[in-house]
C-alpha cells in the first residue's frame, strides 16, 4: 500500500512502509506533540525542512483520501 501526505494537490511525502506517513501526519496535526514541542516541530521541521504550509494537509492510501487535518499558522 502506498501512503502519501498531500498539500494543495501535491505529494509532499510518500512511503510504502505502513508507519512513516501515518506518524508524520499525526505529528503535523498535533496528535503526537503539544504546546511548545508541537510549535517547534511545525516551525522548524514541517515548515523549515519539509516545505509544508499552514493549510489543510491530506493523508491518502493507494490514491484514496483517508483523512484531512490542518496545520495551523504560528
Amino acid at each position: 500500500m502506498v501512503e502519501e501526505i498531500r498539500q494543495d494537490g501535491k505529494v509532499i511525502l510518500s512511503s510504502e512502509d505502513g508507519f512513516s506517513v501515518p506518524m508524520i501526519f499525526n505529528n503535523l496535526c498535533g496528535k503526537n506533540f503539544i504546546g511548545k514541542e508541537y510549535k517547534d516541530y511545525i516551525r522548524y521541521i514541517a515548515f523549515g525542512e519539509m516545505g509544508f504550509k499552514p493549510v489543510i494537509v491530506s493523508h491518502y492510501r493507494d490514491g484514496v483520501l483517508y483523512k484531512n487535518g490542518t496545520i495551523p499558522e504560528l
